[in-house]
This record gives C-alpha cells, structure tokens and sequence, in this order.
C-alpha cells in the first residue's frame, strides 16, 4: 500500500499520523505541503477524495484567516481553495490519501480507515 501525507513536521497530530502508517509498514510519500503549496487543482482533487466541503478544508481559526476574510464573508469554493493555495498554512492537517481516498487525521487514528 502507498500513501501520501499533506504534512507539517510542527504539527503533533501530523507527527502521530505519519507514525500510525508508519508502524503499519506503510509506504508513505511525505509531502511538505508548506513548503510545497498545493495547486488549487491538487486540493479539488483532496475535497473529492474527502467528500467534504471546500470550508472544511481550512483552518479558520488561524489569524492568516482572520485577516483574509473579514468576519460574516462567505467565500466560495473556489475562493477558499485559492486562498489554501496562497496560504498554505490555512490547509487542515495532516491528510491522507490511499488511492481514491483520503482523510484528514484529526484525530490521528482516523487515518487508518484508508488500511483497513
């Protein structure tokens, strides 16, 4: 099995995660998603394999927000992935993906549903 991982090595959780598939012997491509921003297209591609909403895929709650989106606006789909897309620390973290799924590890373990 191979698996990518959206990852920030400061983050606990995205630590634990990659630890989790780890001790699984899973093969995992690691990819330092600020460092390496994704393309707008990338994370429409992780919103359909996470059968979410473009909303949950960003860390609201960070000031990089706050200041991005005055209080009350509501940005579109598109909008939001572009924002994740200039601002990469706005993405959730970690994610997952195995094949044509993914999840985002909070909490950790939740990424092990892509083993089973």
């Amino acid at each position: 099995m191979k698996a990518r991982i959206y990852h920030n090595p400061r983050c606990s959780k995205s630590r634990a995660a990659l630890a989790l598939l780890q001790g699984r012997g899973i093969d995992v491509e690691i990819v330092d998603y600020l460092a390496n921003p994704p393309s707008k297209a990338t994370l429409q591609a992780l919103l359909v394999k996470l059968d979410i909403e473009a909303i949950e895929l960003v860390r609201v709650a960070e000031p990089e927000y706050r200041a991005a989106v005055p209080a009350g606006t509501h940005l579109s789909s598109d909008d939001l992935l572009e924002l994740i897309a200039r601002t990469p620390r706005l993405l959730q973290r970690p994610i997952v993906e195995v094949g044509d799924r993914a999840r985002i590890g909070r909490p950790p373990e939740r990424v092990l549903e892509l083993c089973e």
